[in-house]
This record gives C-alpha cells, sequence and structure tokens, in this order.
C-alpha cells in the first residue's frame, strides 16, 4: 500500500520550532533581542518565548554596568524558557485529516487522464470529445466526434442532423467517439 509522505514525519515539537532563526532576527540567538531606546542605545537585552496562546515569558536583563553579561544572561533565561515548552506544534486542520486518513492502495490511484477525456464548460452532448456544430444560425447542424492523438493531430467524423435527425446523429458521433478512443488505445499500446 502507498503511504502519505507526511505520515511518517510526525509535526515537528514546539520547541524545536521555537528555536528556529527567523529572518528578521538579527542576534543569531531566536528569542533573544536588544532593546533599544528610541535613539538607538542599548538599554539591554530580552529573552521572550511564548508557551502558549495566552501565556508569554518574558526577562529583561538591563546593560548597564553588565556589559556583555546581560546577553549572556538572557541566553540562559531564554534556554530555561524553552524547558518549560513541552508538546508538538499545531498542525494545520487539513493535514491532520490527512494524517488520520487511511492509507489508499497504489491500484486505487486513476491513470493521469489526457485533455481529450476532459468535458469541457461548452460541451453540450457531457461526452468529451462529442460536440454538436452549426455553422449557421439556419443550418440544422452536425454532431462531431472527435479525438486528439499527441503528434499525429485528430481524427474526426460528422454526422448530419439533417440525414440522422438529431438523436440518431448523437448517437453516431458518440459510438464513433468510443471507436476512436478504442483505435487509440491500440496504437497507444503498440508503440
Amino acid at each position: 500500500m502507498a503511504r502519505c509522505a507526511g505520515e511518517n514525519l510526525p509535526p515537528a515539537t514546539r520547541r524545536s520550532r521555537a528555536e528556529k532563526i527567523r529572518p528578521n532576527n538579527k542576534t543569531g540567538v531566536p528569542g533573544v533581542f536588544p532593546l533599544l531606546s528610541t535613539n538607538g542605545k542599548m538599554l539591554g537585552w530580552l529573552a521572550r518565548t511564548y508557551i502558549a496562546h495566552d501565556q508569554i515569558l518574558r526577562a529583561l536583563f538591563v546593560t548597564d554596568g553588565q556589559g556583555g553579561a546581560a546577553r549572556s544572561m538572557a541566553i540562559r533565561e531564554r534556554e530555561w524558557q524553552l524547558d518549560q515548552m513541552s508538546g508538538l506544534a499545531k498542525v494545520h486542520p487539513a493535514e491532520e485529516a490527512i494524517r488520520n486518513a487511511p492509507a489508499r492502495p497504489t491500484a486505487a490511484l486513476l491513470p493521469k487522464r489526457s485533455p481529450s477525456e476532459i468535458v469541457r464548460k461548452n460541451n453540450r452532448s457531457g461526452i468529451p470529445g462529442v460536440t454538436f456544430k452549426a455553422p449557421r444560425r439556419e443550418h440544422p447542424g452536425y454532431w462531431m466526434a472527435i479525438t486528439y492523438t499527441a503528434g499525429k493531430g485528430s481524427v474526426s467524423k460528422a454526422f448530419s442532423v439533417a440525414k440522422h435527425g438529431h438523436d440518431k446523429a448523437r448517437t453516431l458521433a458518440v459510438a464513433e467517439r468510443q471507436r476512436q478512443l478504442k483505435q487509440k488505445n491500440r496504437e497507444d499500446i503498440a508503440a
């Protein structure tokens, strides 16, 4: 049986996600930020961790008199804050549904359909490759079966409504389309 790619990978832990360095982080330590005054003077180092939706741990270490020690203390505080964190990161609800879905066997997957097998929105017959054409308003029209083969072009056959009647012409076009597809499949297998 085929397995979903994400099925073997559990969601990331909340801690591992919190330890990722964000693109706007200029300190090189996730969760540790310099605190600057409005004129750009260094006031201290801030360690901040989101423990839960409504719980944020914060600790400020002022630099006056401590120099580089404030940064080191903020980094140690951040480690302590991360130790308070547990559990897995939230996953998107769709991912949860995919993880819990039963595995589908490979044989159940349908083969890719060619564009000629898709019913277009302007198709009045409901059958791909069978369409009704009327070149002029007063013309009774005709039903056409058309099948395209990559590299070989298309094969088509028209059935006049004036000659066969509307329903009979449509039935003939559907039968012709099925014959064309069988021929195409035989040629694909032979190639």
